[in-house]
């Protein structure tokens, strides 16, 4: 029907009314419904299955613009009566949506009422999120979005996304061909087996896949219609949840080994068979044992990319390139340790060693012997070879066992200490001190997620470093006070890479991701850091230009591909960031015909 919840609206006719400039091909396909910045002024025609009109229309999020309807557009669309008189400008209407969302007091309910607004005005709801994008994004994405996965079961009102189960092996293709839209270029997918720092939350972790690609849409721009978040449910392994009488899911536990790894290909196989090979799709949210193994077993024929570990390697990255603007030297110059050596730990470090290579022209090997790790059973050193798992034994350096961190910290004396483990409070005054001690600019990332899992608050970190410290975290921090100084604490959020890397995979056509092109995404972030950024202990741009970051990020990324014979869209631009902030999706209200 035209007014249903997902837009219903694969009935575009082929040849029909679109909004497009001649000419204009705006992210390598055509903008259909008038969703880039490069149609923004050209008329549009709201099809859906046929031309949405009245109560259909009004239902439709992808059309639906409440009360900034125009006497023509009532007239003409069978709206009058429908609506008050009252015609208000969506400057208007966002005004008051923020002071709605602003009168809940708990950030669920902020969530909550965002969620609603998302399928009731998708333009409104990207408009708010755009503009006020600081305030919001800890609404929308971490730390309230987990709170809202561990509830989802009771806060759920309509699906959101696709839901691919165990119960649809064999049938895979044939769920995809469910969802109306037909032109796809980026999926996140999760099992739910690692939610942030939360575990195992099943078919509930559908939040993350939902939040982050809000997230590629009004930080990188990629048009809302193109974005498909998808669940695979193969159990859970939560005992609460499976007690849980309002739970979405399977209740069984988790399928392992064959039966998991067969769904997987066959999910894999059918996103290719019914959108073809320059779909983009996320790994988001996999357990370590899985995240590594898909990530290689699919990069070299389908274009995947993993966040978690190339997303946060790529902003770690870019963080400690900006932080050497301050401490001085390159990154070869300089010592790393990790706490934490899980996909997250092992993803940065790699990261890191690739651009060590390519800065000091040595091998990835011999780079390596710059980054130290410390895993549950402490400093991982070649005696522990035999029982380490493959990833990890490539960082396994000679060096006499040692327990714990601050053991690790005074033999292996870093210039950075970074923190992945999900272990709150693990960096202590001790180890703090220490590194402060060694270093007269000690760099410390707490990037653990959410803020009860941080290894260490913004406020421990200056204080215990007598304010010298460089501070990164995965969570937001208040600004700090310490001596009269008011020290800013830099998030190191994947929302600064992943958007951009996206919209840059999309604008070129890329059809595989190479490290180079994530190495070029972090050198772009950190490209966006200046002096005055680093005066105030910033190692990242500030999030109210991340449109702007996004642009170059995505201009970085596709002149990379086009540069490795990768790209798919051709002729290439010649200017790519014109051209990626031209193919940006703009949430301003389109005039209907």
């Amino acid at each position: 029907m035209a007014g249903s919840g997902e837009g219903g609206n694969g009935g575009v006719p082929a040849g029909g009314e679109v909004a497009m400039a001649p000419g204009v091909v705006t992210g390598g396909e055509e903008d259909a419904y008038g969703e880039d910045r490069a149609t923004e002024d050209q008329p549009v025609t709201p099809w859906a299955v046929c031309i949405a009109s009245g109560h259909s229309l009004l239902r439709d999020p992808r059309h639906n613009k409440g009360l900034s309807f125009t006497e023509k557009e009532r007239e003409a669309h069978y709206l009058r009566g429908l609506l008050p008189p009252v015609v208000l400008s969506q400057d208007l209407q966002e005004k008051r949506m923020l002071q709605n969302v602003r009168q809940f007091q708990v950030p669920l309910q902020r969530y909550s009422a965002l969620m609603d607004l998302q399928e009731r005005n998708e333009r409104l709801f990207y408009k708010l999120l755009i503009d006020n994008v600081e305030e919001l994004l800890p609404v929308v994405y971490t730390p309230t979005v987990g709170e809202a996965c561990q509830k989802y079961g009771s806060i759920f009102r309509r699906p959101q996304g696709l839901y691919v189960s165990l119960k649809d092996k064999g049938r895979i293709l044939e769920v995809l061909r469910n969802w109306p839209e037909k032109s796809i270029q980026v999926i996140v997918v999760t099992d739910g087996e690692r939610i942030l720092g939360l575990g195992d939350l099943g078919c509930q972790g559908m939040g993350i896949p939902v939040g982050k690609l809000a997230l590629y849409t009004a930080l990188g721009g990629v048009r809302p219609s193109a974005c498909l978040p998808i669940t695979i449910d193969v159990g859970t392994n939560n005992e609460d949840l499976l007690k849980d009488e309002f739970y979405i899911g399977l209740k069984q536990r988790r399928a392992t080994g064959q039966e998991y790894s067969e769904l997987l290909d066959e999910f894999m196989a059918a996103v290719r068979q019914n959108y073809g090979q320059k779909v983009l799709v996320q790994f988001e949210d996999f357990a370590n044992h899985n995240a590594f193994t898909l990530l290689e077993k699919y990069r070299t024929n389908h274009l995947v990319f993993n966040d978690d570990i190339q997303g946060t390697a790529a902003v770690v990255l870019a963080g400690l390139i900006a932080a050497l603007k301050s401490v001085g030297g390159t990154l070869a110059d300089h010592t790393f340790l990790f706490f934490g050596a899980g996909e997250a730990g092992t993803g940065i470090a790699e990261l890191v060693a690739l651009e060590i290579s390519r800065q000091a022209k040595v091998s990835v090997e011999e780079a390596r012997k710059k980054i130290w790790l410390v895993d549950s059973k402490g400093l991982i050193v070649t005696s522990r070879k035999e029982t380490l798992q493959p990833f990890k034994k490539r960082y396994a350096h000679e060096h006499e066992p040692v327990k714990d961190l601050l053991g690790a910290v005074k033999a292996i004396r870093p210039t950075a200490l970074i923190g992945s483990a999900g272990v709150g409070q693990s960096f202590t005054k001790e180890v703090i001190e220490a590194m402060s001690s060694i270093n007269e600019r000690p760099i410390i990332l707490a990037l653990s997620n959410p803020t009860s899992q941080s290894e260490c608050t913004a406020e421990q970190a200056y204080t215990w470093s007598q304010g010298r410290a460089i501070f990164g975290s995965g969570s937001p921090f208040d600004p700090v006070k310490y001596n009269d100084k008011l020290f800013v604490p830099a998030q190191a959020n994947n929302a600064y890479i992943f958007p951009g890397f996206g919209l840059g995979v999309v604008i070129s056509g890329a059809v595989r991701v190479s490290d180079d092109m994530v190495l070029a995404a972090a050198e772009g972030l950190a490209e966006q850091v200046t002096p005055e950024h680093i005066e105030k202990g910033l190692i990242y741009p500030p999030f109210s230009i991340i449109r702007k970051i996004s642009a170059n990020i995505a201009a970085r990324v596709a002149a990379k591909a086009y540069d490795l014979g990768m790209a798919s869209q051709l002729p290439r631009p010649k200017d790519l960031v014109k051209y990626a902030e031209s193919c940006m999706y703009s949430p301003v209200y389109r005039t209907y015909r």
